[in-house]
């Protein structure tokens, strides 16, 4: 089914770094209102694949849907086409490594920004994040949603105290969830209308 959606509205300022690189390009090649969607229903509830493009035809998301619920990996791209963003999902929840990079050049391979493996629902294992030069930012492990050990450096590459690591990790998780959520709600903004 093909459609369009209601436009996102975001409060002013919620945005930001890579779901602000990924709407911004996006509103340059479209319109928020201009978005395309591309999936079918099922028992009036999203069923099967799932894409959504820009009034251009650029591909920006690409997952699927089962029974209504986010099944498998939905991957994002910006305007130019750059991945920025894969986050895994089981029956709704995300479920398997969650993916980031930084939005850079069409053509090249975009830099790493954090890994963070999840299981159903919270993270789960060793959590990484990466500065935009690709030097190590921090390395996390979780256990069940809480952080077990953490290891943090500066911009500068010096290692942080133990106490400035895990207040890093607690920004890193707490931006990433915030990255993650302003992807969502551009799904949940661009369903298909399943009547």
């Amino acid at each position: 089914m093909v459609g369009e959606a209601a436009r996102l509205r975001l409060p002013a300022g919620a945005m930001i770094p890579l779901a602000a690189a990924m709407l911004a390009a996006g509103a340059a090649a479209a319109p928020m209102s201009q978005w395309v969607v591309d999936a079918g229903c099922r028992d009036g509830t999203p069923q099967g694949p799932y894409q959504l493009r820009s009034a251009g035809g650029q591909l920006r998301v690409a997952g699927a849907f089962n029974a209504g619920r986010r099944t498998g990996s939905f991957i994002f791209w910006t305007a130019e086409g750059v991945r920025i963003a894969h986050i895994p999902y089981d029956d709704g929840e995300r479920n398997g490594t969650v993916a980031t990079w930084y939005a850079g050049a069409p053509g090249r391979e975009p830099a790493r920004r954090l890994e963070s493996p999840w299981r159903h629902g919270r993270r789960d294992g060793l959590t990484r994040s990466w500065y935009a030069d690709g030097r190590l930012r921090s390395e996390t492990e979780y256990a069940e949603g809480r952080i077990v050990a953490s290891a943090g450096w500066s911009d500068a590459g010096r290692r942080l105290s133990d106490a400035a690591a895990r207040e890093l990790a607690l920004r890193d998780a707490e931006a990433a969830d915030a990255q993650c959520a302003e992807l969502d709600a551009l799904v949940d903004g661009h369903l298909p209308r399943c009547e």
